[in-house]
C-alpha cells in the first residue's frame, strides 16, 4: 500500500511538472501565432507531444487511485497532493488541456507564509506546532463572516475597459407652455456631461508550501473561501466608503446628499427621521429603495414600544425580513453606529465589474521553484458609477 501511495505521489508530480510544459508551450505558441500569424512545425510537433503526455499521465493517476481505493476500501484514503488538484481544476477541451489556462487553478491562501511548522493564520506562527498531526478532528473551526449586503443593493453592470463613461444630464430648462395654433413653439434646453468612473483592483497574495498543500488538502479549499472572504470584506468598505483617492473607489456614502428634512415633525424619532429621509429621496424625484442601518440602530428601532408595552416595528414572531416604510433595511457594520443611508440603490447607482473574484496559483514567482513554495493571487477588478448624488440621503439615526 504504501508503495502504491508513493507512486501516486509521484506521478501527481509529474502531472505538475508536464502542465508546466504545456503552460510554457501554450505561451510561446500564442505569441509566435500573434506575431507572425503561422507556427513552426516543430513547435506544433512539441505540444501535441506534451498534451499526449498529459493525456496518458492522467488517465495511469486514474488507474492508480482506482486500485488505491479497492485495496483501501472500508478504509481511510489517501492524501491527495497538489498533482489531484492540478488535473481536477485544469482546463480541458475534447481531452486536451487549453492553451489559455497556463498555471491556474482555484485555490487560495493567508497572508503569512503556510507550512507544516506553523498553525496560525496570520502575521504570527506556533514555534513547534504541527498543522498535520497524527489524528485531528475533521475540520476547521472558523471565525464568523460578515454578511455581505451593499452589492445586492446596487444594480450590477459589466464592463470590458479600464474605466467606465457615462451621459450625465446637468441642465434642463422646460419652457413647455400651452400655445395658440399657429404660433411659436417655446424652446427647452438640456445639457449634458461626460463623466467616468475608473476600474479598481482589489487583491492580495499568500504564500504556502507544496508540502502543507499535498499533507492538508482540505486547508487548501477553506483558505481558498478565507481569501476571497478577505477580498470581499474591502469591496462592501469600498463600495459603501470609498473615498475616491489613489486606487479607492469613489463609495456611495461620500456622494450622498445630507439629511435635509422638509419639515420638522413634533417630538421627532428615528422612525420620523427616516421617513424624512424617504420624503427628501421622493423630492428629488427618486425612488427610494432601501435602507442601510448600523445592527445596532436597526435593534434600537425594532425594540421601540408605545406606551401600552407594544412593539411598534419590530415583531418577534414576523417570518419576514427587516423592513421600515415598505423598504428593505440591510444590516452591516460597514455604516457607523449613529449614521443612516437611503435612495434609489437600484437607480442612482451601478457596479461594473471588469474581472470577477480570481483565484490563481503559481510557482514561478521570485524563488517559490527553488523553494518550494507556491505564491497564491487572489484579486478582482470593478467600477462604481454613482449616477446621481441626490437620489443618495445620508445623516445621523436619532434626533439632536
Amino acid at each position: 500500500m504504501a508503495e502504491l501511495a508513493e507512486k501516486i505521489g509521484e506521478l501527481a508530480g509529474s502531472l505538475a511538472s508536464i502542465k508546466e510544459q504545456v503552460g510554457n508551450l501554450g505561451s510561446d505558441f500564442t505569441a509566435k501565432l500573434a506575431a507572425t500569424g503561422e507556427v513552426s512545425a516543430e513547435l506544433t510537433s512539441k505540444v501535441d507531444k506534451a498534451l499526449v503526455e498529459l493525456g496518458e499521465a492522467t488517465t495511469r493517476l486514474g488507474e492508480l487511485e482506482k486500485r488505491a481505493a479497492r485495496e483501501i476500501e472500508g478504509g481511510s484514503p489517501i492524501a491527495r497532493g497538489i498533482g489531484d488538484h492540478i488535473v481536477e481544476n485544469a482546463s480541458f477541451e475534447h481531452g486536451r488541456l487549453s492553451l489559455n489556462e497556463r498555471g491556474r487553478f482555484r485555490v487560495g491562501m493567508e497572508r503569512a507564509d503556510i507550512t507544516s511548522a506553523n498553525t496560525t493564520v496570520g502575521a504570527g506562527r506556533s514555534a513547534g506546532t504541527s498543522l498535520v498531526p497524527g489524528a485531528r478532528v475533521p475540520g476547521i473551526v472558523t471565525p464568523p463572516n460578515r454578511q455581505f449586503t451593499i452589492r445586492d443593493l446596487i444594480a450590477p453592470g459589466r464592463t470590458t475597459s479600464s474605466s467606465v463613461e457615462y451621459v450625465k444630464e446637468t441642465g434642463f430648462t422646460n419652457s413647455a407652455a400651452p400655445v395658440a395654433e399657429g404660433t411659436t413653439k417655446p424652446k427647452s434646453d438640456l445639457t449634458f456631461n461626460l463623466l467616468s468612473t475608473q476600474v479598481r483592483t482589489i487583491a492580495h497574495i499568500f504564500k504556502a508550501s507544496r508540502q502543507i498543500l499535498d499533507d492538508a488538502p482540505a486547508l487548501a479549499s477553506y483558505i481558498n473561501a478565507r481569501g476571497t472572504y478577505g477580498l470581499k470584506f474591502v469591496e462592501e468598505n469600498q463600495l459603501l466608503n470609498g473615498d475616491g483617492t489613489g486606487q479607492n473607489l469613489n463609495g456611495v456614502l461620500p456622494q450622498a446628499t445630507a439629511f435635509a428634512p422638509a419639515f420638522a415633525p413634533a417630538e421627532e424619532t428615528a422612525i420620523d427621521r427616516l421617513r424624512l429621509a424617504i420624503l427628501q429621496v421622493i423630492l428629488a424625484e427618486y425612488p427610494a429603495s432601501g435602507f442601510v442601518l448600523h445592527p445596532t440602530d436597526w435593534a434600537k428601532i425594532e425594540l421601540t414600544k408605545d406606551l401600552g408595552g407594544n412593539y411598534i416595528v419590530g415583531n418577534a414572531m414576523s417570518p419576514m425580513g427587516p423592513t421600515l416604510w415598505g423598504l428593505p433595511v440591510v444590516q452591516t457594520q460597514a455604516i457607523s453606529a449613529g449614521e443612516f443611508l437611503t435612495g434609489a440603490f437600484n437607480l442612482g447607482a451601478q457596479i461594473f465589474d471588469r474581472l470577477d473574484v480570481e483565484v490563481l496559483l503559481s510557482s514561478e514567482n521570485v524563488d517559490d521553484f527553488e523553494k518550494n513554495m507556491f505564491t497564491i493571487r487572489i484579486e478582482e477588478r470593478l467600477a462604481l458609477a454613482v449616477y446621481r448624488p441626490e437620489a443618495f440621503v445620508t445623516g445621523d439615526v436619532n434626533p439632536a
